[in-house]
């Protein structure tokens, strides 16, 4: 009988490996999920439902995931576009520019509510721009949707950049030899190529934009039924000690999370099998 050959990992003990990052995941990320589902059932779901149904809270959650998709679906396309531009052009300041697709990483939130809460505030540098043309960016729901393009940009951006570094050249040469045009080449043959990866920096946004929390509460504005998201509101149920409305508020926001990322997740793979046929 022919040998077998036996591939071997350049990492060795897998089994070790294996279960340091099972035991991390549960204690990280598995455990407190079932805390809070367990928080739920010894709850009661009606009691669950009449929390999440009532106005304030129906009104906080919509404004979140409302403003979360819209900040995403915003940060997609300007994020591939300013992807696009940081690797295929050079100019003047690339490299500042570059870097500073970074800071809403390693900024902390609350430093980044104050800033822009300065910059978009009736008397601030745009706020009062904005103010002189008759809207107001601060205090109300378009403060929110800046911010939250703000702390999600870095993540489409930064998803996007190392496939585009790998399309080569020759691809749009080819396409245009073949007598397509730029909008033809871009619609056909460069967005098929990024949308996997457009979609997990979206997926990676918008998860950022509904938690969003520092960055918000500042600008924000946190009128009840107006300008209130969802994580101050069970701030607000924590401070009151009521924790099982807060446990019920973070189910619900855990629920559609879920389901909005399962969608994305079934996007992406046709995205994948789509790219593969052609």
């Amino acid at each position: 009988m022919p040998s077998m050959l036996i591939r071997r990992s350049a990492m060795p003990g897998f089994n070790l490996a294996m279960g340091i990052t099972v035991t991390m995941l549960s204690v990280i990320v598995i455990l407190p999920i079932m805390a809070l589902l367990m928080r739920g059932l010894v709850w009661g779901p009606a009691e669950i439902w009449a929390t999440v149904s009532s106005e304030r809270v129906r009104g906080a959650l919509f404004l979140s995931f409302r403003l979360s998709v819209l900040a995403a679906l915003f940060n997609l396309v300007f994020g591939v576009m300013l992807a696009w531009i940081l690797v295929r052009y050079r100019f003047p300041g690339k490299r500042l520019i570059d870097a500073a697709v970074d800071l809403p990483f390693a900024l902390p939130t609350a430093v980044a509510g104050i800033a822009l809460t300065t910059l978009y505030a009736p008397n601030g540098l745009f706020g009062g721009i904005a103010a002189d043309m008759g809207l107001r960016i601060a205090y109300t729901q378009a403060g929110i949707f800046v911010a939250l393009v703000f702390v999600g940009l870095p993540f489409v951006t930064r998803t996007v950049q190392p496939v585009i570094a790998e399309i080569e050249h020759e691809v749009e040469e080819a396409s245009a030899s073949l007598g397509a045009s730029r909008l033809t080449t871009l619609r056909r043959v460069i967005l098929p190529m990024l949308m996997p990866a457009a979609l997990t920096g979206f997926a990676l946004a918008l998860a950022r934009s509904v938690g969003e929390y520092g960055s918000v509460i500042f600008i924000a504005g946190n009128i009840p039924n107006r300008t209130e998201i969802a994580p101050l509101l069970i701030v607000i149920r924590l401070e009151e000690f009521n924790y099982n409305a807060a446990a019920a508020i973070g189910i619900a926001m855990l629920l559609i999370s879920f389901l909005m990322l399962f969608a994305i997740n079934l996007i992406q793979i046709w995205s994948r099998r789509r790219i593969g046929y052609v």
